[in-house]
């Protein structure tokens, strides 16, 4: 995977985020902001609708990644081991399409076994001109012993 560092390898497939994912989402974080989950009081604001959570959309990059990171040939574990940035660049209006793309932007072995993968990931709605999340993802990958 060295050699692809700087490449996009892969794009998930697109995931709905309705109003029932978000009012869940708000459930199981305590976060009933009306933005969220009154549609009537969203549909006043400059929005117009009801918007996701930035942290839900984020969240969704576990989902995603199964989907657009390439599997590790000989990995027995990984870990989220979190982020160098994230950027929220625009909200996501309930009943839209995400995807992610992932481009490798580094990868470092501390010791044998034990490597670090750093993932330029932009997430995107479909029909939009531009990005809803840009981050720099951090995962950690344990290998098998040679």
């Amino acid at each position: 995977m060295k050699n692809r560092i700087g490449e996009e390898l892969g794009v998930s497939r697109w995931f709905t985020i309705d109003q029932p994912r978000i009012d869940a989402f708000a459930d199981l974080t305590e976060d009933h902001q009306f933005i969220h989950t009154d549609p009537a009081r969203a549909a006043e604001t400059p929005f117009g609708t009801t918007i996701a959570h930035g942290f839900l959309t984020l969240s969704m990059l576990s989902a995603m990644a199964y989907d657009g990171q390439p599997e590790v040939e000989g990995q027995t574990m990984g870990i989220n081991y979190g982020f160098e940035r994230i950027r929220f660049l625009s909200p996501v209006p309930s009943g839209a399409r995400i995807r992610a793309r992932f481009t490798l932007a580094e990868l470092t072995e501390k010791r044998p076994g034990d490597v670090t993968l750093a993932w330029d990931v932009t997430m995107e709605a479909e029909g939009a001109t531009k990005p809803v999340v840009v981050a720099r993802w951090l995962n950690k990958k344990y290998m098998e012993a040679a």
